[in-house]
Parts: structure tokens; sequence; C-alpha cells
């Protein structure tokens, strides 16, 4: 039988990053989250926490958080106020959902969220190690124990300020503008610019890039001249009416499907949270 007040110890410590955060979280002292934690590990036969710096949770702890989680949040359908607090719900979303439409439904999450950022082609691994709960993500294939709810398309467009397009694309948009002038990217998973060059020009290119990771500095640094780059067309739709961005090619928008996954035994308890994505989905991203 699992020990849920050590589960609990070893949560907080995962989450708050320390053992003295935990211990004030939970009015204990160190001394007994220490205990707590290294008897899990005892019966276990494993390491739970690594001390790092920086303190982090091994495989089997990050595990063993996710299914306290999991329990707390069934609770919350017996009862609306469980005995051990609000349930700590994860959830993966890709930085341009949240940044355009996703932050709004997440009010409806019956606990506490832990969001995690990543890439919407890579969203879908944190619901296969169990860390999350739920995540919006491009990749349509089921995850074992999981729902899949489609969501509609997010539409890109290749966006550079006019200074950018005459300095570095004075001739126009080809492979060989492309493989010179700078682009942004988001991080080492973004893959939207390379997969919209292979579409444009028909072969992959090495391109020059700026990382930007953030959604809203993406944008401005398109419009500062700094690079081209893919962009929401809801978070650039008044830049490109003004001019203040350039399309790159409007005949040639990139269209990302989303879709909701959720685990299914957690499903019922996030019902209202699913409705409100769903509905958020409906009035932003393309059928």
């Amino acid at each position: 039988m699992l020990d849920y007040p050590a589960l609990l110890a070893l949560s907080e410590v995962l989450r708050r990053g320390s053992f003295e955060a935990a211990a004030q979280a939970l009015s204990v002292t160190p001394s007994a989250i220490s205990q707590r934690i290294r008897g899990l590990e005892d019966r276990h036969g494993t390491a739970l926490v690594d001390r790092g710096p920086p303190l982090r949770g091994t495989e089997a702890g990050l595990r063993l958080a996710a299914h306290l989680q999991q329990v707390r949040l069934l609770e919350t359908q017996l009862s609306p106020a469980p005995r051990s607090g609000p349930p700590v719900i994860g959830i993966a979303v890709n930085a341009d959902s949240l940044a355009t439409w996703a932050l709004p439904p997440l009010v409806r999450t019956p606990g506490l969220i832990d969001l995690i950022i990543d890439d919407q082609d890579h969203a879908q691994d944190w619901l296969k190690s169990g860390q999350v709960s739920a995540a919006i993500t491009s990749d349509s294939r089921p995850v074992t124990g999981c729902d899949t709810v489609p969501l509609g398309k997010m539409r890109y467009r290749a966006t550079a300020s006019p200074e950018f397009m005459a300095r570095h694309m004075p001739n126009g948009v080809d492979a060989d503008s492309l493989s010179r002038a700078p682009s942004l990217s988001f991080n080492a998973k973004d893959g939207l610019q390379n997969r919209w060059t292979q579409q444009l020009v028909g072969r992959r290119l090495a391109l020059p890039l700026h990382r930007i990771p953030s959604s809203q500095a993406f944008a401005e640094a398109a419009r500062l001249g700094l690079g081209w780059g893919m962009n929401p067309e809801v978070m650039v739709a008044r830049d490109l009416e003004s001019g203040s961005l350039i399309d790159l090619a409007p005949q040639l928008p990139l269209d990302v499907p989303l879709v909701w996954q959720i685990a299914r035994l957690t499903a019922p308890a996030l019902a209202p949270l699913t409705q409100a994505i769903k509905k958020a989905a409906r009035n932003q991203l393309r059928s």
C-alpha cells in the first residue's frame, strides 16, 4: 500500500524545488520531509529525488508524484473540498495557443495548475510519461489510456517587417534569399519555419536563425526586423492590416491541426475544462 503522506511530501518537494519550501507548505520540519522521502525511497528501492543542484525528480519520483495528483483529482468527484487539499493538475500546452486562446479556459481547471510549455509537436510526450493529465498537441495519434478531441487548425503566416524585406529579400522570397536572411525560431523543437520553407521551395533549407523562446517576443522580433518567422495569424492580423508586418507568401499559410488529449481516468473530473477548451477553440481556430 502506498504511503500517501509521504507521496504528498515528495510532490511538494518536486513542485516547490526544496525540502524547506515543502516543509513550510505542509507545516512540518525539513527533517520530517527528508524522513518521509527516505522511507519512500527505501520502500521502492530507488532514488526519487535528484538533490542537484537543481533539485529535480527522477523518473520514478515523477511517476509517483503524478500518481498522487491523479488520486487527488479523482477525490474531487467525491468531495468538492477533499481533505488532502486541491489537486495539482499537469497540462502541456504549446506557447502560441497559450498566448492567443488557451489561457482563459484554464480557469475551469478544478485545482491548481502546473503548465508545461512545449512545442505542439512534442506536447504528447508529457502525456506518454504520465506527468500531465491533458495536453494540447498537433499529434492526433491516440496515447494509450487517453481520449482525443479535435480542436481545429491554428493558421500561421510567414511574416517580416517591411524594412527586413527591403534589406534581405529585395528581389523576392526564394531559396537563395531564405538561405541568407535571418529567421526566427522558438527553440530546437520548432519546425514551423522549416516546414513552411520546404513547402515553398520544394526542399529543406539550412536557415540562419535567432532563438526567441517567447510567443510575444517572437512576434515583436519580427516587427522590429530581427528576422522573419511563422506567427499565428490571430496574433499578427492587425500588423498585417497596418503594414507593420508583411506576409512573405499570402497564398501559402501554414495550418497546424490541434487536438486535446486527456487521460481517460481523470476525464470526468476535468469535463468542465474540456468543454471550456472546446468552446475557446471553436471561437479562435479554423475548422
